[in-house]
């Protein structure tokens, strides 16, 4: 449908969470449903409200890919328009100018392009500069490890590749993703995660850019010792240190946590959780070790749902796009909140929220 039959909806970005994510995941519905949007009182309650360099990069992204109308889309600016037209497939590359997330804005470029052309089966590519390593922002590491594989229960297919790391302050980090267009069978089964059984594996990775590879070594043992004292199986820990390619310096650990699944015709499947942590300059290496393993022990112990905080939080749009389903959850975020919110506002989608036994939450997807 020609955006220029819809009615402009007009988003409030003060609403819930209040941050970025209401910018991008407005833009990644907009271009979608062809829908025109204004948003107004854009990050207000942040200290450096407006547009930032990233989310103005996801603009700009997503007005290039779709074609679309733009006003009012400045640094700082608390207001702007968007109209889209047909989003096309195609290679992408964009650079944000700064150490910004990479993931962020291929987060918003990615529901577009995953129904681009679907009738020509053509792929696009998007290459992108940046951060690659974000606080406050999935880490290229979460993307691959934990999120790429969640879209491919969903049918989504989609690879990305780190062709350089970026830390922040520096940036000058590059992902390049190679996305399929998405068709949704209708004999596809719905997603149901709401139970896991035993523990299979955890691995522990520890990587430098440009700093002493003793600090990957001590991470690991930290977190190791620790999961041990608490109970867990030695023999079911790995451990990994790498030497990044990349300029400036930096050191990210991550926790790859796997269970398995049944699925509908029972047979075996896994689910892995990724637990993500930068290095800080007034953090030793075993602190940070340790907070690793305590974001692993939280996630084993305390409620028992197979989904995580920040899974829950990007799973919800891409299960809304595929046809709903359901999965247990361990906290549901002000962010996840505010998505689900937004996401009601563009399509004929129910999402709810309900507490189950052991203190888990059962999001539900119902289109």
């Amino acid at each position: 449908m020609p955006a220029s039959t819809h009615k402009i909806l007009k988003i409030d970005g003060s609403t819930g969470e209040g941050g970025g994510q209401i910018i991008r995941t407005a833009l990644s519905l907009s271009m979608l449903t062809g829908t025109p949007i204004e948003i107004i009182n854009i990050r207000a309650g942040r200290a450096k409200s407006g547009l930032m360099r990233q989310h103005l990069m996801c603009v700009q992204a997503s007005q290039q890919i779709s074609n679309a109308v733009v006003t009012g889309a400045h640094l700082g600016s608390m207001v702007f328009t968007f109209t889209p037209s047909t989003v096309q497939a195609g290679d992408y590359t964009f650079d944000i100018g700064s150490a910004g997330s990479t993931s962020l804005v291929l987060q918003t470029l990615l529901p577009a392009l995953l129904f681009a052309n679907t009738g020509l089966n053509q792929k696009s590519t998007v290459t992108i500069t940046g951060g690659t390593h974000n606080p406050l922002a999935p880490t290229t590491d979460f993307l691959q490890q934990a999120f790429v594989p969640m879209l491919d229960k969903l049918g989504m297919q989609m690879g990305i590749e780190l062709q350089q790391v970026g830390f922040a302050p520096i940036g000058g980090g590059v992902i390049k993703a190679t996305i399929a267009p998405f068709v949704r069978r209708a004999t596809t089964p719905r997603l149901d995660l709401t139970e896991h059984g035993k523990l299979v594996s955890i691995e522990l990775v520890a990587s430098v850019l440009n700093l002493e590879y003793a600090i990957c070594q001590r991470e690991l043992a930290s977190a190791k010792a620790a999961l041990v004292e608490a109970g867990i199986d030695e023999a079911l820990i790995t451990t990994r240190g790498n030497k990044l390619h990349g300029i400036g310096e930096g050191n990210t650990c991550y926790a790859k946590v796997t269970h398995e699944i049944s699925d509908m015709q029972n047979h075996k499947e896994y689910h892995s959780e990724i637990f993500t942590l930068l290095g800080e300059k007034r953090s030793s290496a075993e602190k940070i070790g340790g907070r690793l393993s305590g974001l692993v022990k939280r996630y084993l112990f305390d409620t028992g749902a197979l989904i995580d905080e920040y899974l829950t939080d990007q799973l919800l749009l891409p299960l809304a796009l595929s046809g709903g389903g359901a999965f247990s959850a361990r906290i549901i975020s002000e962010h996840s909140k505010t998505q689900a919110w937004l996401i009601e506002q563009f399509l004929p989608v129910a999402i709810t929220f309900d507490a189950i036994e052991d203190e888990q939450i059962l999001v539900r997807i119902t289109c």
